[in-house]
């Protein structure tokens, strides 16, 4: 939806089906997703969790130290991993389009077409727009997640070494993973950067382009509502990674600590 503004959740939801039913929704999982997941996972996890440590221990607050954790693994994991695995991931996808309008190309000719046409900077395209996203996106939700958890401390009367139950953490990782989606402008700005389906050309659109001139083009041809495409999916998408990356990775610290 981010990259077909003009659909609704309806249509974009027929758009995938028609590619291939169920399957699909899992186009580029294997093995680029799963690639980007386990490298970006660690990265995020370990940059994380050193800054949130490093600053707890400075006396600052378990949310301001969530926010700086956040944002520090969100950028280093942006620019470790995601621009090559996104990439890939774009290349799967649009090998399936291709295929429906009876073209036939490998992973590997459509990956070495764009190296061919633009280089190391071709794939990794809008990264700088990825390393963004993904500093507002870590940032908010372990900063907002730490916030509500202390939150649900005062309410419950509990101090603040003192341990949520699993269902507090969970719920306070939902409501992280929810409003850390306000950036979704910078999602949409992401996807239209590193969207290959230039066959819709549009005499608006910037030739080289850049986070600005990106958000620019898009707010002009869709508005504020544009840049807001795909939201709702996404706070679902939100919330199940903030629950995994912070409440369950919360648990996997714990038990790494006492193997130690």
């Amino acid at each position: 939806m981010a990259a077909n503004r003009s659909q609704t959740m309806l249509q974009a939801t027929q758009t995938v089906w028609a590619r291939g039913g169920v399957a699909g929704f899992f186009q580029g999982l294997i093995p680029w997703a799963w690639i980007e997941a386990s490298t970006k996972g660690g990265v995020l996890l370990f940059t994380a969790s050193e800054i949130e440590s490093g600053v707890v221990g400075m006396g600052i607050s378990p949310a301001a130290a969530g926010l700086l954790g956040g944002m520090g693994g969100g950028i280093a994991q942006a620019y470790a991993t995601m621009g090559f695995t996104t990439c890939m991931k774009t290349v799967e996808i649009t090998r399936h389009k291709e295929a429906t309008s009876g073209v036939q190309r490998s992973t590997f000719q459509v990956f070495m077409d764009i190296y061919r046409k633009e280089g190391i900077r071709g794939i990794n395209k809008g990264v700088n727009a990825v390393a963004v996203r993904q500093c507002t996106n870590w940032g908010s939700r372990m900063g907002f997640a730490r916030l509500t958890e202390t939150a649900i401390r005062n309410v419950r009367g509990k101090g603040e070494h003192e341990k949520l139950g699993a269902v507090d953490k969970i719920l306070a990782s939902s409501i992280g993973g929810a409003l850390a989606t306000w950036n979704q402008p910078i999602e949409v700005v992401r996807v239209e950067m590193q969207s290959m389906a230039k066959a819709t050309a549009n005499a608006n659109r910037p030739e080289k382009l850049t986070i600005l001139n990106t958000l620019k083009f898009i707010y002009k041809e869709n508005g504020m509502k544009g840049l807001y495409r795909g939201v709702t999916p996404r706070i679902a998408l939100g919330i199940w990674q903030t629950i995994c990356m912070v409440s369950f990775a919360d648990y996997v610290k714990v038990w790494v600590k006492t193997r130690q």
